[in-house]
């Protein structure tokens, strides 16, 4: 069993379960997520079972980036880093943090940040997809966040949502499509490719964003994006889509245990750009843990990606 440190891992408490949003399940299947959101014991109890030497923690999806108001996400926001640090402060040898971001307002997003890396000890900041009324982190007036992402040499991590319900009409009859089997994919790897193609990397070449998933479909696409926007004389680039993808993005292999893919990866990325999460408790602890201990790799590239790579990463 080789020693890891998972790095998508959700947390709640009592007080902030309004933030986190029922995909759609059961009542009772939804309230025993929310319980093994809560419930450090028994999440302790699977790390020691399965070789989990530290969680990095952050607040369950949608979170902050489901509340339309801006003051009300700043409170949210501040009260949800401040129950994290109590949480990792419970046990420090075994949590690290992952900021909430009030990104309604992007100067109180990167003051937010500040403090939580300076003050509480955060190793980075986690973020659920875009912000009400539908923002993505490419437009210019989120500017001061990637600033202070490069400043503060943190990692932002983009998570994902479901895209936007005006947006939806593809799914349409197909509600099984929705979520983490498609199109939490879809809209999340969008996303990163407006980044990209916004020139966010060009501004910003010290920046650093961590996509779940084995990457939510980037790499297999990055080489034919890149070939087609070089073709389009009005998206002009400083740095190279693919050159972004292995200098500024590390992958993580949360709910994706996929041997070929993650081959692949490591062969075009390198295994340095790849880290382990098991994602829980939206996904089981043990399929994780137990596939990235069995995968067919080397053991030196087993070891980067199960903890070596966060270690460096996140200043561990």
């Amino acid at each position: 069993m080789v020693a890891k440190i998972a790095i998508e891992e959700h947390f709640v408490t009592p007080s902030l379960e309004g933030l986190i949003t029922n995909p759609g399940w059961p009542p009772d299947a939804w309230r025993r997520t929310l319980d093994a959101l809560i419930d450090l014991d028994s999440r302790l109890e699977l790390m020691d079972r399965h070789g989990i030497e530290r969680a990095v923690l952050s607040l369950g999806s949608n979170g902050i980036q489901e509340e339309p108001d801006a003051p009300a996400a700043v409170s949210a926001a501040i009260a949800a880093n401040d129950a994290l640090a109590s949480v990792v402060a419970s046990h420090p040898d075994r949590f690290s943090g992952f900021a909430a971001l009030p990104l309604q307002d992007p100067a109180a997003a990167a003051a937010e940040l500040d403090r939580a890396v300076t003050e509480l000890g955060f190793v980075g900041a986690l973020v659920n997809g875009y912000t009400p009324p539908g923002e993505y982190y490419d437009h210019p007036k989120f500017w001061p966040v990637w600033e202070r992402i490069e400043a503060l040499g943190v990692p932002f991590y983009l998570h994902p949502r479901n895209p936007l319900p005006d947006q939806r009409r593809i799914y349409e009859g197909r509600p099984e499509l929705l979520g983490p089997t498609w199109a939490f994919a879809v809209e999340t790897g969008t996303h990163a490719l407006r980044l990209i193609a916004g020139g966010v990397f060009d501004r910003f070449p010290g920046a650093t964003v961590i996509l779940g998933h084995l990457g939510e479909f980037l790499p297999f696409a990055i080489q034919r994006f890149e070939a087609r926007l070089s073709r389009i004389p009005s998206a002009k680039l400083e740095k190279a889509p693919t050159a972004c993808l292995r200098e500024n993005f590390y992958i993580t292999t949360s709910g994706n245990y996929h041997t070929a893919s993650l081959r692949a990866i490591i062969a075009d990325l390198g295994a340095d750009r790849v880290l382990f999460a098991a994602d829980y408790p939206f996904e089981e602890m043990a399929d994780g843990a137990e596939w990235i201990d069995a995968v067919e790799i080397s053991e030196a590239d087993r070891a980067a990606i199960a903890s070596e790579n966060a270690k460096r990463l996140l200043h561990l």
